[in-house]
């Protein structure tokens, strides 16, 4: 249902914030506002305040900020509707009636959750019964105590086809097929679809237990058994244990993700409510941005086995496209073969804590995840590592963080593959008026360059390139090393660009003007004139009116792409090499290597042309 913003400001209006504040929060006078220790976070010393006039809290300690709907939202952790309601009963307002359709859809789910509590109740009381004894036996060996049990509202679901039909047939054998309780076969005969499991219930943010994961006691398959999507549940946009670990994340300023139902059991066991989990499948965006909604670097705490290892990795993946400055993840790697009920039972808190509290974050993780993946001991290993990380990069929506990823991506991958040698270096250290050479290094002896330097780079490319690090020097920096490997068959070209090299290990700090200024006084007006003049392919970079940062980043892809290009030559002739010699391997090595020659080729051919 959504409320107009007339009636939200009216409402907003009507209602004095102090008065919805202090019930839960000791407030002190303070001239014109209030002031309090902040609820959303532990302090000694007041930061927290309350403005009537303006009819808004915040916090100068944790950041907390916000009006009288959100407080009810974010301190008692109310749905939205309902805090609305709330302060529309005390300031004498109705709240505008649904239209008729979703009067309907709010009845109907107000039913099937009715009819769910109504499982939840008998799964408990048969826990507690005579057939209970082994589901007993079982939480008690997992260290689960009554307490957990009744928290977390954990029943049993029998052995036999038709109890759970016999015994709630009052609610109606069509809403127990609806909810996912009972299968209705092709023959129109119902059973139930639980049986002979631990039932662990599935809440919504509000409390309401809209489906269940069912583990199995004794040997079988599947370990675990959810409900089915219905129009209560939808797997993928929920996560387990959100009912709880909503306020507790925000008095604890973090989230942990782990992979199952257990897990976040076994975390409050061990004082850790701040814990959710996705309902049996890969973490989805849905889920993700719940998750970002409680905190902006959720941590994942996954099993530290290689099931677990991939689902952290699925998951940072699935993440990338929607990164920014104020989203991303971190992860924990826990022992080997270990999962948070093993780290819990063994060195109880404090080992669980110093785990947390060293998080890997998501760039160490995905670059370690590729880096790990084989030896770099092949040059068809090094194209391989290298077009992975281009790939995750380009995959990040964020087009400034995108372009972070891939430059700290490349800068350790050029770490592990090149030898090294020491900085470049002028003959003299370079002043505007002298007449500094820079001395080029001795090209790298890796394949990549050798591969470059045999068959040179295209003249209108090197062109661009040169005039485009002249239009935008502040790149100059980052890419100075590729920059000056690069064979330049045209002299006057090459005498700029050496000139450019000069500039950027000068140390002087590098705009558009000072840029002129140095090349100026170092000769190279000629040859820069004779540049612009000259035709050349049209880039973004190219043209001095672009907005820098896009003229940067595809400067970026241009060299980059330029350098793969090499690397993947390398490793086609060495594919060459073994083919003759009869490895029939390398036939399909060929193959892939032609294609990722074609895709660099067709993703420095898409920058052409942009404006």
């Amino acid at each position: 249902m959504s409320l107009s913003p007339a009636f939200l400001d009216e409402l907003r209006a009507r209602t004095l914030l102090s008065a919805v504040v202090s019930p839960s929060v000791k407030l002190i006078r303070a001239g014109r506002e209030w002031k309090a220790c902040c609820p959303f976070h532990n302090e000694k010393t007041p930061s927290f305040t309350v403005n009537d006039a303006k009819g808004f809290y915040h916090c100068f300690g944790c950041g907390a900020h916000g009006d009288a709907i959100r407080f009810l939202t974010d301190n008692r952790g109310l749905p939205f509707m309902d805090a609305v309601k709330e302060l529309a009963s005390k300031a004498g307002l109705e709240v505008p009636a649904p239209d008729p359709k979703a009067r309907e859809r709010a009845e109907r789910t107000s039913t099937l959750t009715d009819v769910m509590a109504s499982c939840q109740k008998w799964f408990a009381e048969q826990l507690g019964g005579i057939e209970g004894a082994e589901a007993r036996e079982y939480l008690k060996n997992r260290g689960i105590d009554p307490g957990t049990v009744a928290r977390f509202g954990i029943g049993l679901a029998p052995e036999g086809r038709s109890k759970l039909k016999s015994a709630l047939n009052s609610l109606g054998e069509d809403k127990l097929v609806e909810t996912g309780m009972l299968i209705r076969n092709d023959e129109g005969e119902t059973y139930d679809r639980f049986r002979g499991r631990l039932m662990i219930p599935i809440r919504d943010a509000r409390g309401r237990v809209i489906a269940f994961g069912g583990r199995i006691l004794g040997p079988g398959e599947p370990k675990y058994l959810n409900s089915p999507d219905t129009p209560l549940f939808d797997k993928g946009r929920t996560l387990y244990n959100i009912d709880r670990a909503s306020p507790a994340s925000r008095q604890a300023k973090r989230l942990i993700v782990v992979e199952g139902y257990m897990d976040v059991i076994a975390l409050d066991r061990a004082g850790v409510a701040e814990a959710v989990a996705p309902n049996g499948t890969a973490v989805t965006e849905h889920q993700l941005e719940r998750m970002w909604r409680l905190d902006p670097n959720p941590i994942l705490c996954f099993d530290g086995d290689s099931a677990g290892q991939k689902a952290a990795i699925r998951a940072a993946s699935r993440a990338l496209p929607f990164l920014g400055a104020e989203r991303t993840l971190r992860f924990v790697e826990l022992p080997a073969g270990q999962d948070p009920d093993d780290v819990v039972r063994n060195g109880g808190r404090d080992a669980l804590e110093a785990l947390l509290s060293e998080p890997e974050p998501l760039v160490e993780r995905l670059w370690r995840h590729e880096r790990e993946a084989q030896p770099l001991t092949t040059p068809e290993a090094r194209a391989g590592l290298r077009q992975r990380l281009i790939e995750h990069a380009q995959a990040i929506g964020d087009h400034a963080l995108s372009r972070l990823y891939r430059e700290e991506w490349l800068r350790r991958f050029q770490g592990e593959v090149t030898p090294p040698r020491p900085a470049f270096q002028p003959r003299r250290p370079f002043q505007p008026g002298q007449r500094g050479r820079f001395v080029p290094p001795k090209p790298p002896a890796g394949p990549a360059a050798r591969a470059i330097a045999a068959t040179g780079i295209d003249r209108t490319m090197a062109r661009a390139l040169v005039l485009g690090f002249t239009n935008y020097p502040q790149a100059l920096v980052e890419h100075c090393e590729q920059l000056a490997t690069l064979p330049i068959g045209e002299q006057s070209l090459a005498r700029l660009r050496d000139k450019l090299v000069d500039a950027a290990v000068s140390g002087e700090t590098l705009d558009r003007e000072t840029l002129a200024t140095i090349l100026a006084a170092s000769g190279a007006a000629s040859d820069l004139e004779k540049a612009r003049r000259t035709g050349t392919m049209a880039f973004s970079f190219t043209r001095s009116d672009t907005a820098p940062d896009r003229a940067v980043r595809d400067l970026g892809i241009a060299i980059d792409a330029l350098m793969a290009d090499g690397e993947i030559g390398a490793a086609l002739k060495a594919a060459t090499e073994r083919l003759k010699e009869g490895d029939e391997d390398a036939l399909e090595e060929q193959r892939r290597l032609h294609l990722a020659r074609r895709d660099n080729n067709e993703r420095l051919a898409s920058l052409a042309g942009s404006e």
